[in-house]
């Protein structure tokens, strides 16, 4: 975390970068994980839907590596508030490990699916129209890692969600604000 400097004024919400980054990743994470879940898993490869919904996946998991690359960098490059206390030792000493196991995930979803696209000939058959796709993709070892590794991040987000509503709602201390544009509470 950038330090601030000395003199100033601590900073109460979050840069305006970080948190357009923040609402695009998290919606994208969330429409990834839809798509994967409901739109690809119970699709058998041999159904004609299945290379456009695979399409539209790979497209979405290349921006959110993109964008959550991006957002490292301005995270590292920006000041930003405190950490906010929970009321509880452990969960304040939790939650930084929380926040990065959300980006840990979110990067080993990305490889997972870069390993199992090039493991499956995917770039050639879903963007170049070249051969078909292969009965199932359990043969790869990265097919594995993804599920898993989307599981843990749908658990991660849950977490992320539950505590971003015990700030709000329980302890009121306007945590919410400061990944927003509107006044700080």
């Amino acid at each position: 975390m950038t330090a601030v400097a000395p003199g100033t004024a601590a900073v109460r919400r979050y840069h305006a970068a970080l948190v357009v980054l923040h609402w695009l990743v998290a919606a994208l994470v969330f429409l990834g994980l839809v798509m994967g879940t409901f739109g690809l898993t119970p699709l058998p490869n041999s159904s004609p839907d299945k290379i456009g919904a695979l399409q539209g996946h790979m497209i979405a998991g290349g921006a959110i590596l993109m964008l959550t690359l991006l957002r490292l960098v301005v995270r590292r490059v920006t000041t930003h508030p405190p950490a906010a206390p929970t009321g509880f030792a452990l969960a304040n000493r939790l939650a930084p490990l929380a926040h990065g196991a959300l980006y840990v995930a979110v990067l080993a979803m990305a490889g997972s699916g870069i390993a199992m696209s090039i493991g499956a000939e995917l770039p050639a058959i879903v963007f170049g129209g070249l051969g078909s796709l292969p009965v199932d993709f359990s043969h790869l070892a990265a097919r594995s890692v993804h599920g898993t590794v989307a599981k843990l991040l749908m658990a991660l987000v849950g977490l992320h969600v539950a505590a971003v509503a015990y700030h709000q709602w329980v302890r009121h201390d306007g945590l919410l604000s400061r990944m927003g544009f509107g006044p700080l509470r």
